[in-house]
């Protein structure tokens, strides 16, 4: 298990998760918002141009060699969308000094580095380098135009797309192809400056430091001005009478099968835990019954899986399948559903994948990344659900709960990516 110290400073929410584990010290920077079509494409270009240079660092191979004379830090951005939540994340790991024989204060470095790529990044101008921002704008063309050729991901995206189509949980994380030639560096600059006085901010310290030894430092770094709070974003809820299915033939030879559900239940509901072990029988791991019967026994399917998406209240399911085996891994994948919806699950089935899921998480918290992720969970919920009582929740939910839960999913989309050549049997 872990501890978590939070403190909130000014503008922002410093979290400290003080352990012994590691000879490294995390630091992970949140800034969230609303998914929103308007300004999706700019956000995504923004961390990738953040990560290039500072005013004390003005070019990127500046900035990685300052990193690596901190002995070999290392710098990463990402983003995410969590419900209709857009998240960038900035991390930089370093080296604790406590394991060192060097005095130099790194942990002092590492944040003023975060403090400068957040206010002081390197400008030209009234705007961030063209140069710059021209490079990152190809970049994020490329990440975008990447989609269509994964395919399983494709696929995923175009589910979302029709399933989701006019709410924010349709947009992609790095945003509209379309969008990308018309930002220039001032207009990226100004949503940047917007960002900073509106986004949710969630600063993550994990190692061998307590609050103690940081807020002080964290305090002076990160001058952020208080903000309104954010309203909590819920899913927003399309009424859709019958369920739609959705053809798209490309030069595939793979067919991609993709379902989606509404759970009718999200991570602040108290049936969640519910959920999380229906999915696990369902097609959650590789004792599932999608995994056993869709792939293994019937042999129709290269992949067969089921996830949930905790706080958009929906499930997918994934199968790789013959273009020809479309009706038949379909009425499968519907058995395996309505099996679950009957109550046709083993005790074993139960426990097994209750042990999975108890595993799953006591794996997550093995690394810093993981213990964050789990918090943030519960940044982005109104719910709060810390790790030993999530774990005591899953151990209580009984097969009258999974029924239970189970009857509030609904089969709202289904999405077929098949050959061109001809049609589906």
């Amino acid at each position: 298990m872990f501890q978590e110290e939070v403190k909130t400073i000014g503008g922002f929410r410093l979290h400290v998760i003080p352990t012994k584990k590691y000879k490294t010290n995390t630091l992970v920077l949140k800034m969230k918002a609303p998914l929103c079509e308007k300004d999706v494409t700019m956000r995504a270009l923004v961390p990738y141009v953040l990560q290039n240079a500072t005013e004390r660092h003005p070019s990127m191979k500046a900035l990685r060699t300052y990193l690596d004379e901190l002995y070999g830090a290392t710098l990463q951005v990402d983003l995410a969308k969590k419900g209709e939540n857009h998240i960038i994340t900035i991390r930089m790991d370093i080296a604790n000094e406590k394991f060192l024989g060097d005095t130099s204060p790194l942990l002092r470095e590492a944040l003023t580095l975060f403090s400068d790529m957040l206010f002081r990044p390197f400008t030209e101008g009234d705007g961030f380098s063209a140069a710059i921002v021209e490079q990152e704008k190809r970049a994020l063309k490329q990440k975008i135009q990447s989609l269509f050729d994964d395919k399983m991901r494709y696929a995923q995206h175009r589910l979302m797309e029709e399933m989701y189509k006019g709410s924010p949980y349709a947009l992609d994380v790095h945003g509209k192809l379309e969008d990308v030639d018309s930002i220039d560096a001032k207009r990226l600059y100004e949503h940047y400056e917007h960002m900073l006085k509106h986004d949710e901010i969630d600063l993550y310290i994990v190692g061998d430091v307590m609050l103690a030894d940081v807020e002080h430092d964290v305090a002076e770094r990160f001058p952020l001005e208080v903000r309104p709070p954010r309203s909590i974003a819920t899913p927003t809820i399309t009424i859709r009478t019958d369920v739609q299915e959705v053809v798209e033939k490309q030069d595939v030879k793979q067919g991609k099968l993709h379902l989606g559900y509404r759970t009718n239940t999200t991570y602040n509901d108290p049936d969640y835990d519910a959920l999380q072990v229906w999915n696990g029988i369902f097609g959650g791991f590789a004792h599932s019954k999608l995994f056993i019967n869709v792939r293994e026994k019937a042999s129709l399917a290269y992949y067969a899986a089921s996830r949930i998406e905790s706080h958009q209240g929906m499930m997918m399911v994934m199968a790789g399948i013959d273009p020809s085996k479309y009706e038949r891994a379909l009425e499968i994948i519907h058995a395996q559903a309505e099996a679950m919806r009957n109550g046709q699950f083993s005790d074993e089935e139960i426990v097994q994948t209750k042990a999975v899921i108890r595993n799953q998480l006591l794996e997550t918290i093995d690394t810093a990344r993981g213990m964050i992720e789990m918090s943030y969970h519960n940044v982005i919920a109104t719910n709060q659900r810390p790790l030993q009582q999530w774990l005591e929740g899953i151990e209580k939910v009984t097969r009258e709960d999974i029924v239970r839960v189970g009857e509030k999913i609904e089969l709202d989309t289904i999405y077929f990516l098949t050959e061109k050549e001809g049609e589906k049997k």
